[in-house]
């Protein structure tokens, strides 16, 4: 059968009220016990310090007439006995034949007087079988015991005072017609308020819901205008997570958060791609960092947990990585990972900048010098004139190339912002390149894969993801060699954008330190990839730069498989 409210109420209160009245009882009853037993062993105590004065101005032992006179300033119940530190008694009035007491020291109030300098003890006496309270205090080289015999009048006087007892009982009583009466007054109010909490209807009518005129009423009232604030703050914090998340997925950082128990709560697609650089495995699973040798210094971190922060560097794929590692109240924690190398070389290639410049325009410039002053300088036949002419030409076509590069790169870095964007369809765009390519592809047999949905939209400029790509499949053409497959994938997708990977099945990076300079301007790899092959040398530098535009960013990578990929992210809408 279940209760209704107010006779729940009316029995929990009972029952606290029960139990806190008996333990006031309780208090009140040990107090005042020990507030008796304190009396009297303070009454002992004068007993005790006064024969601890005489032993003092006189011998170790009392003289007869000392003690006769001691005793008669005690009441005649009281026993004394004077003890030496050796536990021997040497004086007691109430035994004659001091030689059938034992060893005292390790009585129990002799015991803690030889600790506190005082003890205290109710047993009953070895030497007479009578029940004593006894109290000792140390004395120098021994001890002074007094007893008074634990008798009926002793045991009346220690026993507390019932009177409390009553009190509390008819306070009780009285408290308990309360709670009934307040337990009844509240009733209605409660059912009031379980209506608003469990039925649906009512709160949504939170706003014209009111509670009875009362106490519980006005505590119903103010938990509506509660619900009511809750909800709207509900609301705020779900539109401020949204920006959070969004944020986090633009993020120029890997961000990944774990629960305490090293769960995936969640992350961008900055993190995975990262950590497929560093660990040089095609998993989707952030949790992988807990098991690659890779990031051993993250695991060991975890495991001795010295700091709620710590922050480390690694190598992989000739770039430099820092992961930033920060642990929360409750032990969840987030992990950071970022490529620094753009930060750690950006001094260094300001240097460089000014004169490779000057390098690259040496070269077209002193060619065409070179050529027309042949011309003018000597005689030549028609044939001769012709082929030099052709190589000036040449050579002002690779400047003018070399201009155009550098001009749109600067264009994109400067005003990027002015670009016009628009919805683009990728499968067409690549289509497009296919055919602008497709004399060079076949004549190096070369296989190019399109492996995207074909209403793949992105929100982009037309001219500049064409250069991507486009640059993007010169660069394979020229170096990656002949017979092999060039393939874009969109291998994942967010909320924010579309995850791409370029990568050709050629002979990739010999070594791993070139990867990260590839989007150098002018930067060439001395083995296989000179100036002879052609370029301007500013290709991938666009290609880094337009991806900039486009709100992502790209890196370069050797596949396991072989060949070079690139992974990159384009916004959507």
């Amino acid at each position: 059968m279940r209760l209704q409210f107010k006779q729940r109420l009316f029995l929990y209160f009972t029952i606290i009220f029960s139990i806190f009245t008996f333990g006031i009882y309780l208090f009140v009853h040990s107090r005042e016990k020990e507030t008796k037993t304190e009396a009297l062993e303070e009454r002992l105590d004068i007993y005790a310090e006064t024969v601890k004065e005489k032993l003092a101005s006189g011998s170790d032992t009392l003289q007869p007439k000392t003690l006769e006179y001691l005793l008669s300033l005690f009441p005649r119940h009281v026993r004394l006995t004077l003890i030496k530190a050796n536990g021997t008694v040497y004086c007691d009035n109430f035994i004659a034949d001091l030689s059938t007491l034992g060893d005292h020291s390790q009585r129990p109030e002799i015991v803690a007087a030889q600790k506190k300098g005082k003890g205290v003890d109710i047993r009953t006496s070895v030497s007479n079988q009578q029940k004593y309270f006894y109290y000792a205090i140390e004395n120098g080289n021994g001890f002074v015991r007094v007893a008074m015999p634990y008798s009926i009048e002793t045991r009346k006087f220690l026993k507390p005072d019932n009177g409390f007892f009553y009190f509390l009982l008819i306070f009780f009583v009285s408290v308990l017609l309360l709670i009934n009466w307040v337990a009844n007054r509240f009733g209605k109010s409660i059912e009031r308020l379980r209506d608003f909490a469990i039925h649906e209807e009512y709160k949504k009518q939170s706003k014209n819901f009111h509670f009875p005129k009362d106490e519980l009423g006005e505590i119903g009232d103010k938990i509506a205008d509660n619900f009511r604030q809750l909800k709207e703050n509900r609301n705020e914090i779900d539109i401020e997570r949204e920006k959070l998340l969004q944020h986090v997925h633009t993020s120029r950082e890997g961000i990944c958060f774990f629960t305490s128990e090293r769960k995936v709560e969640f992350y961008n697609g900055l993190f995975i791609q990262y950590i497929n650089i560093i660990t040089d495995e095609a998993d989707s699973n952030p949790s992988v960092v807990f098991k690659a040798k890779a990031f051993h210094a993250l695991q060991k971190f975890l495991q001795d947990l010295p700091d709620s922060y710590a922050e480390f560097k690694l190598k992989s794929q000739g770039k430099l990585f820092s992961f930033r590692i920060t642990v929360f109240d409750n032990n969840s924690f987030e992990i950071i990972l970022n490529d620094v190398t753009k930060q750690e070389k950006n001094l260094q290639l300001k240097q460089q900048m000014t004169s490779n410049i000057a390098h690259e325009l040496r070269t077209p410039i002193t060619g065409i010098s070179g050529y027309l002053e042949t011309i003018l300088a000597q005689s030549l036949d028609e044939e001769q004139r012709v082929y030099f002419t052709k190589q000036a030409y040449r050579q002002t076509k690779l400047l003018a190339e070399l201009v155009q590069d550098m001009s749109l790169i600067s264009k994109i870095e400067e005003v990027g912002h002015t670009f016009e964007m628009t919805d683009l369809e990728v499968y067409v765009l690549l289509l497009r390149i296919k055919e602008d390519l497709s004399f060079v592809l076949e004549e190096k047999e070369i296989d190019f894969e399109i492996n995207i949905p074909q209403n793949l939209k992105v929100y982009g400029n037309k001219d500049l993801l064409y250069s991507v790509f486009k640059n993007l499949i010169d660069n394979a053409i020229r170096y990656a060699g002949e017979n092999i497959r060039i393939c874009v994938d969109c291998y994942k997708e967010d909320n924010g954008f579309y995850y791409f990977s370029f990568y050709d099945t050629g002979i990739g990076m010999k070594e791993d330190r070139h990867l990260p300079r590839l989007f150098e301007r002018f930067y060439r790899v001395q083995e296989g990839r000179t100036r002879e092959t052609g370029g301007s040398g500013l290709g991938l530098s666009i290609v880094k730069n337009a991806i900039l535009i486009h709100g992502g960013i790209i890196s370069a990578k050797n596949r396991k498989e072989g060949g070079l990929e690139f992974l990159f992210q384009i916004k959507k809408r």
